[in-house]
């Protein structure tokens, strides 16, 4: 006779099958609370997502308002006043240059769109021979194929290596790790930004496509800012050669960084640039690319017509949760209080941990801060990578209520601990304190763990 199956104590699939994770039950200002009534600080944003917190009330007027007109209609069929006016808001604040936007629904899509719209504009240029693309070691652009494709993010593309297209990878703007003794910032922002112009030359003047970075680099390095003038010539190299820039503020973009677009602090623009998790600020799953004019041009003038799409892009009931978000962040004067807060949490990280004896390096914009961690300051030497420092500070802070975003292979995919914070833009200096109190509460439960303490 079979014997009944026990019912499992989960159905999902989640990331971890041997780590379920407690339920999100509420939310309420830069709060999660579980199952239990346990209260979590989200110094994270989740991902550098929830700018506004978990309970924005504008947003939620905003989303009701929407489904109660009509909450999705296909953009093969139609357009909704919720599309257009964001549309229009994010074109009149962009940077200069940009046209229009398209919308899909997150940051790997936006990439895999961006893609295949360079792709497709030089085909309506007639410049068809061009095809490779260029971007940066330990950078991450999204989980897709393509968007896995280009990123360096080594440990993300291991092994789905067989799968994915050919891209090819320069250095990163990396000075904590590969600045020489000596070499000033300007120097050193040349010498790294001068190898896009030896790989177009190595692949072919006429072969190369695009260019794709992250002007703050996120998750794979830890808000891993540029050194001045090394986006200026990275656009200088892009125009010389007839290359598209592709920015990816998926992350580091819509504010988080203390500007509207975090490309606004190196003086430049880009051709394509693609905006995710901000924008809406997790309310809906949305992303867009926003395209400069010779790009919209040269489609408008030639076949009329983008070969991509999705089923849920410019969602209405998204699109309108987004423009609220954008809205509120302007209307609060929340940039402000980004770069307020963002400045205060630097000051309390560098004061608690600038000696630290495994921090290395304290770095970041606005509210997008990191720590990377070493096992001696000196040589810089990394924690052996067995000993998952990383996902051990992201446990112990959890279990005191913090959400922080520690990763590892901040160096080279496999070497390297960083731990990222991105809290909302509604955080108070009260909060501010609490995350780092709590953080060094969690890196001394780790360390002392370790015997290191």
């Amino acid at each position: 006779m079979n014997q009944p199956h026990s019912k499992p104590e989960t159905y999902v699939l989640h990331r971890n099958s041997l780590a379920i994770p407690p339920r999100a039950v509420r939310g309420e200002g830069v709060y999660i609370f579980d199952q239990n009534g346990k209260s979590y600080l989200d110094a994270s944003g989740g991902a550098a997502v929830s700018c506004l917190g978990h309970s924005d009330p504008l947003v939620r007027a905003a989303m009701h308002a929407q489904i109660d007109q009509i909450a999705y209609a296909h953009s093969g069929f139609f357009s909704t006043d919720a599309m257009e006016e964001l549309a229009e808001d994010l074109v009149t604040h962009a940077p200069e240059g940009i046209a229009k936007a398209y919308f899909v629904s997150g940051g790997s899509e936006a990439t895999e769109a961006a893609l295949k719209m360079a792709r497709q504009y030089f085909l309506e240029i007639g410049q068809p021979d061009r095809k490779y693309v260029i971007a940066r070691r330990q950078s991450y652009h999204g989980n897709t194929l393509g968007a896995l494709s280009v990123g360096g993010n080594m440990w993300r593309r291991k092994q789905f290596e067989p799968l994915l297209i050919t891209a090819n990878h320069i250095a990163p703007c990396y000075p904590y790790r590969d600045q020489m003794p000596g070499e000033s910032d300007e120097v050193y922002g040349l010498r790294v930004a001068n190898e896009l112009e030896t790989a177009i030359l190595e692949l072919g003047a006429d072969s190369v496509a695009a260019f794709v970075a992250e002007p703050v680099v996120g998750a794979t390095s830890g808000a891993l800012a540029p050194v001045p003038g090394y986006f200026k010539r990275i656009r200088e190299i892009c125009d010389q050669y007839g290359v598209l820039l592709i920015l990816d503020e998926v992350m580091c973009g819509m504010g988080r960084t203390g500007t509207l677009h975090a490309i606004e602090q190196e003086g430049i623009s880009g051709d394509l640039q693609t905006i995710a998790k901000g924008l809406g600020a997790g309310y809906q799953p949305i992303g867009a690319i926003l395209v400069s004019k010779k790009i919209d041009d040269a489609i408008a003038n030639g076949s009329g017509f983008f070969q991509h799409g999705h089923t849920y892009q410019g969602h209405a009931t998204a699109c309108a949760a987004a423009l609220a978000t954008q809205r509120t962040i302007r209307e609060r004067d929340l940039l402000a209080n980004v770069v307020r807060q963002g400045e205060l949490l630097a000051d309390g990280l560098r004061e608690r941990f600038g000696q630290h004896p495994f921090v290395g390096d304290i770095r970041g914009r606005g509210l997008f801060r990191g720590l990377e961690l070493v096992a001696d300051r000196e040589t810089k030497d990394p924690f052996d990578p067995a000993r998952k420092i990383n996902a051990k500070i992201k446990k112990a802070a959890f279990a005191r209520g913090l959400m922080a975003y520690p990763m590892g292979g901040t160096i080279d995919g496999v070497r390297g601990d960083h731990v990222l914070f991105a809290p909302p833009f509604i955080v108070t200096g009260d909060d501010v304190a609490r995350i780092v109190d709590l953080f060094e509460l969690a890196m001394n439960d780790v360390f002392a763990a370790e015997g290191l303490l």
